[in-house]
């Protein structure tokens, strides 16, 4: 089975956040950079699975620049074959979407898998977009992946219970909480990452269709009110009186 799975990387969450340039652009000084965890824990390490059980290569692909070739090799690491780094910045989920689907185009892929979202822009797009532009059936926020010959089995949770899905291959998924069990690299896959191929590969001739205007940091928490436990009555008043809430 022939899988691309795609990553992106993404601030550390310990990282302390802060804007710059008039708060029109995310300030890099002192930021951790690590694979977006829905990309590697379950897209890359379930696409790892199936390779194991079945055979075939796993390739991941990413959007950016030289400074995102060390969470490339990290990918690697965990075991991935090889990897494609589109050589532009990741703008917006539309540009990064259509560079991916241009490059997947005619390769053979019969998986294409994604996590469900970035943990820090959280929009759950760019899976979407490329099964569109590739005309190909696409499953999202899959907990389960599952292959028998080209018939991919996918559940996914819905309201009220767990929903059965499949599609003939080639089809784009993409993963959430449930997928796989994350994957720590060993240290003789971090060596064997050094040597992997790194394609690095011009971008397709696409404008993003988004800027960003400024950013803004979530308002300050409001204080609180401790109620004792046993005042029923007084939470009751502050719920109507002031919440405003029954």
């Amino acid at each position: 089975m022939n899988i691309l799975v795609c990553i992106s990387k993404a601030p550390d969450t310990t990282s302390k956040i802060a804007f710059t340039n008039g708060d029109t652009q995310f300030d890099e000084n002192g930021v951790q950079y690590i694979v977006n965890p829905y990309d590697e824990w379950y897209a890359l390490v379930r696409a790892l699975e199936l390779k194991e059980a079945q055979g075939g290569n796993v390739t991941i692909i990413t959007v950016g620049t030289a400074s995102d070739d060390a969470v490339i090799r990290k990918a690697l690491a965990i075991g991935a074959d090889d990897a494609v780094r589109i050589d532009a910045a990741a703008t917006d989920a539309y540009f990064t979407a259509m560079q991916i689907a241009e490059y997947a185009k005619g390769k053979g892929f019969d998986l294409i898998l994604t996590g469900k979202e970035t943990i820090d822009y959280n929009g759950s797009q760019v899976a979407g977009m490329i099964a569109e532009a590739l005309e190909l059936p696409y499953i999202s926020i899959a907990t389960k992946l599952d292959a028998n010959g080209s018939t991919i089995s996918c559940e996914r949770e819905i309201v009220g219970g767990v929903q059965e899905v499949e599609v003939q291959a080639p089809a784009v998924i993409s993963c959430a909480k449930g997928m796989a069990e994350q994957r720590i690299p060993n240290m003789r896959g971090i060596m064997a990452a050094r040597t992997k191929p790194l394609n690095v590969v011009a971008p397709a001739a696409l404008e993003a269709l988004t800027t960003y205007s400024s950013y803004s940091m979530p308002a300050a928490k409001s204080s609180v009110k401790l109620i004792d436990p046993n005042n029923l009555d007084e939470l009751v008043a502050l719920l109507h009186n002031e919440a405003k809430v029954i």
